[in-house]
């Protein structure tokens, strides 16, 4: 159990890096995209257009790096209820297989979607 807590501890530091990376947190708390801070004349309809650009992919990636986030904090919750590693669904120990690949997994290879 050791052993996974430090591989969920370590992938919540590196997907809080990139969430940085690529985004900040809203008013209310939540992750959303961001474009780099361009500071030149809006009226540059080269850096709009980079802006633009960098949202349209950075929305979406921000949206699954918090996404994953959620999950390790929550198979994170799970080890000190000592709940981790059952299957949310049905209730069945989850395979170390799984785990080992998916350490954030909730469910098993049946229950997954």
């Amino acid at each position: 159990m050791e052993k996974m807590k430090e591989l969920l501890l370590k992938e919540k530091a590196e997907l809080e890096i990139e969430l940085r990376r690529h985004g900040h947190k809203d008013k209310i708390g939540d992750w959303t995209g961001s474009s780099d801070d361009y500071e030149t004349d809006p009226a540059d309809k080269n850096e709009v257009a980079d802006q633009i650009e960098d949202l349209v992919t950075n929305i979406p990636l921000v949206e699954g790096l918090e996404r994953h986030h959620r999950d390790v904090l929550s198979a994170l919750e799970r080890i000190e209820k000592g709940t981790y590693g059952v299957c949310e669904v049905g209730g069945d120990k989850i395979p170390a297989e799984r785990l080992e690949a998916n350490p954030s997994a909730s469910t098993c290879i049946k229950h997954s979607s």
